[in-house]
């Protein structure tokens, strides 16, 4: 359930990557519901026409672009954005949700592995946001919110590859901040914790296995690590980046929010 009115959003296209991933998902439907048009992207194509009409279930009049494509290609990278802006028109947001878990020990991480996290959680998203970009600057407005992860704040265990890419993307908003904010475009980011998803639980699941312990052991060790004594919901992930792309963040420039149920406290 979306908190926020129906106009929060109305008149502004904002492009979601990682659109059939559960944090993109559940911000699509939020963005529809708070009056956005969305270009939704993903590689899972039978995935994205279904969230298009999810979307579009919630509103019909709701304008919904889906374009399946790969954002590791620079023909795909391109693509998006030319269909989007002219199908929709000018971008007025864009939600960098594309990602991947990945690694385990620096012991047991093969070159492969730590080359397509790095590709598709950093360079695919830095050289996307590099295209939309120069769209928006021609608005001279607009807002860009990156989802990077508590495992860019912090290190943990096993996760070196992942944790790497996701510190890269905090590193990287922060720093472009500072350039796009000179043509009125804020960027900033994301950084939950264990959000209840398909990737969130198979991380679970991975601790568990490494531990010994099931998944239900493992999600109950992970809840009570937590002062909220649970983990994050997709939605409420959607509600803090829909907040950023919103004009109530105006003044909200390079930030990184934790979304954790106060697993990190600094």
């Amino acid at each position: 359930m979306t908190i926020f009115a129906q106009d929060a959003l109305l008149g502004k296209h904002i492009i979601i990557t990682g659109a059939t991933g559960g944090i993109g998902y559940e911000t699509a439907k939020a963005a529809v519901q708070a009056g956005a048009a969305i270009t939704i992207t993903g590689r899972n194509s039978e995935t994205l026409y279904q969230l298009k009409d999810e979307c579009i279930a919630l509103d019909g009049r709701a304008h919904v672009l889906s374009v399946p494509a790969d954002l590791n290609k620079r023909e795909d990278r391109e693509r998006i954005i030319e269909e989007a802006v002219q199908e929709i028109g000018p971008v007025d947001g864009l939600v960098n949700s594309a990602g991947k878990t990945g690694g385990g020990t620096l012991e047991d991480l093969s070159e492969e592995e730590l080359r397509s996290t790095m590709e598709l959680n950093f360079f695919s998203t830095v050289l996307f946001t590099q295209g939309v970009y120069e769209k928006m600057k021609k608005k001279k407005a607009g807002a860009i919110v990156n989802l990077s992860s508590l495992s860019g704040l912090r290190g943990t265990y096993g996760n070196t590859a992942y944790s790497g890419s996701k510190f890269a993307i905090t590193a990287f908003t922060q720093s472009f901040a500072h350039e796009a904010i000179e043509h009125n475009i804020r960027v900033n980011a994301v950084c939950p914790g264990f959000v209840d998803t398909e990737m969130g639980r198979n991380s679970i699941a991975s601790m568990g296995e490494r531990e010994g312990r099931s998944f239900e052991e493992q999600l109950e060790v992970a809840e009570q690590g937590l002062p909220s004594g649970r983990i994050t919901q997709p939605e409420e992930v959607a509600n803090s980046i829909l907040f950023l792309l919103s004009e109530a963040a105006e003044n909200i420039v390079g930030e990184s929010m934790k979304i954790s149920g106060g697993g990190v406290m600094r």
